[in-house]
């Protein structure tokens, strides 16, 4: 089983929902946030492209961010799922200084807090906040080890990249393009 996640570009309008719907769910403080906006223009004028996509921790199949954790804090959970264990954090920020992504922060608490695929959810049969909120149903999430999952398909019939590929973090979060 390997997690993973599919964003379509196409779709996406930027609202905020999946950010709003993860800062409620997880409990989030004011002021940070697991996942985000980012609103891209490529070309020259008149000739310009905009993107809009959410982004937040990719879930990497060779995550930096575990290799640097002295602790062990930062593993992989089921599903390939990178968590960070807040007991066993130590707050040192090697994770955060390791992450091409710039998807954890320090929690006021003291340990260093990311996205989870909100895997309490995922556990009991429901997708993570942000995708059962999304109202142009942009985000996908599933198994990519499970041929049949509706991810599975979409990922293998559409054009799709990776953030910063060149990291070589082998990322589970698939931008439709």
């Amino acid at each position: 089983m390997r997690y993973a996640m599919a964003i379509d570009t196409k779709r996406c309008v930027g609202c905020s929902d999946c950010v709003v719907a993860c800062q409620t769910e997880n409990k989030v403080p004011i002021g940070f946030c697991r996942d985000w906006i980012v609103e891209t223009t490529t070309g020259t004028y008149p000739q310009l492209q905009m993107e809009i996509r959410s982004e937040r921790c990719n879930h990497c199949t060779d995550a930096p961010c575990v290799r640097a954790c002295p602790t062990k804090a930062s593993h992989y959970g089921a599903g390939g799922i990178v968590t960070v264990d807040h007991e066993e954090c130590i707050g040192c920020k090697a994770c955060i200084a390791s992450c091409p992504y710039d998807a954890r922060y320090v929690h006021p608490e003291g340990y260093v807090d990311k996205c989870t695929f909100c895997i309490h959810r995922v556990e009991q049969g429901e997708h993570p906040a942000c995708v059962a909120v999304c109202p142009t149903h942009a985000m996908t999430f599933g198994d990519m080890d499970d041929r049949m999952s509706d991810i599975f398909k979409l990922v293998s019939r559409r054009k799709w990249k990776t953030l910063i590929p060149e990291a070589g973090t082998r990322p589970n979060i698939y931008y439709l393009i």
